[in-house]
């Protein structure tokens, strides 16, 4: 249940129970204001089953994810934000827009790049088994791209001064 590349989730109504745990699947999740997450299954008697029980601490810590998953209480985007379960909240019927807007911007980045970080970040996160082998990981995982990518990359930010001043002009996308 890992994806091998980004997935932008948008959200609105109701996310909960397994809604909630296909949202926690993706690397981000933009909300409408409106929308709703929670544990509802709690009530039921239904277990969290599609790595909601592994997702929910790692994105929002462990007490904060003890409360949802214990109480089955709903929170608001605004509070689930504040949490670090969603990246942004949007006016209501705005989330699949922002998404495909970030979407668009991860695309126009060098993709191994960003794949390689990516896959790094995860395996942190879940495989590790200690800070050492992730740092490991790390620069195993990356140095490839460096003679793929990086060496383009940083000609184009000296030579071309494509970047500068932290500038994305470069690197929007071409609707």
């Amino acid at each position: 249940m890992m994806f091998t590349k980004p997935v932008i989730a948008a959200v609105n109504g109701y996310a909960v129970a397994g809604g909630m745990e296909l949202a926690m699947m993706c690397d981000m999740r933009i909300a409408d204001q409106s929308t709703t997450f929670g544990i509802f299954c709690r009530r039921f008697g239904v277990p969290l089953i599609d790595g909601g029980t592994v997702r929910l601490p790692a994105l929002i810590g462990l007490s904060r994810a003890m409360d949802l998953i214990l109480t089955g209480r709903p929170i608001s985007a605004v509070e689930a934000e504040k949490y670090g379960l969603v990246n942004k909240v949007v006016p209501d019927g705005t989330a699949l827009e922002h998404a495909i807007e970030v979407a668009n911007e991860i695309a126009a980045f060098p993709q191994e790049c960003m794949l390689a970080d990516r896959k790094s970040a995860y395996h942190s996160t879940y495989s590790s088994p200690s800070m050492e082998e992730a740092f490991q990981f790390e620069h195993d995982n990356g140095m490839p791209v460096v003679f793929k990518e990086s060496v383009y990359g940083a000609k184009r930010f000296a030579a071309d001064k494509v970047g500068r001043s932290g500038s994305f002009d470069a690197f929007k996308s071409k609707k």
